[in-house]
């Protein structure tokens, strides 16, 4: 790359929002209110009115004191946990959703015994959750892996 190159790509590049803890507790509420609502509402229409609603009831209270914050913080945890869904939505193929190791490819090793694999054969491992394998996301499964279905998740 040359100088030139650099500079215009300094330029564009902008710097990450720095957020204070509470702005962080906000986001993380927010978000946590999205996925809750998600779980009630099925109907992608009144999801987007209701989404609409919530972020204008976060909206209203943007740049209150410090202490009012903290204040509403806690009611906002306590009106989550009010509102929590008994079983709430999970993406299909992870564990708990509809398509869970849903017709799981056979191993290798079954499908030819002698070792002699065709050229086209994958030449990957599936997770249970039918991600390939990869050790530097952290989700290889070769060898034993523990699945939650009460966090519904996968360790």
């Amino acid at each position: 790359m040359n100088a030139a190159f650099r500079e215009a790509a300094a330029q564009a590049r902008q710097k990450p929002v720095k957020l204070t803890h509470n702005q962080r507790c906000v986001a993380r509420l927010y978000r946590k209110a999205l996925k809750t609502l998600s779980s009630w509402i099925i109907d992608r229409e009144i999801f987007l009115e209701e989404a609409t609603n919530l972020r204008g009831r976060f909206d209203a209270e943007r740049g209150v004191s410090n202490a009012k914050a903290v204040r509403m913080l806690k009611e906002g945890r306590a009106e989550l946990f009010e509102f929590t869904h008994p079983d709430p939505y999970c993406v299909p193929y992870m564990p708990g959703g509809s398509l869970f190791m849903r017709n799981p490819p056979p191993p290798l090793e079954i499908c030819f015994p002698d070792g002699n694999y065709p050229a086209d054969a994958p030449k990957h491992t599936m997770n249970p959750d039918m991600t390939i394998c990869r050790p530097e996301t952290g989700k290889s499964a070769v060898g034993s892996v523990l699945v939650d279905f009460g966090k519904k998740n996968m360790e």
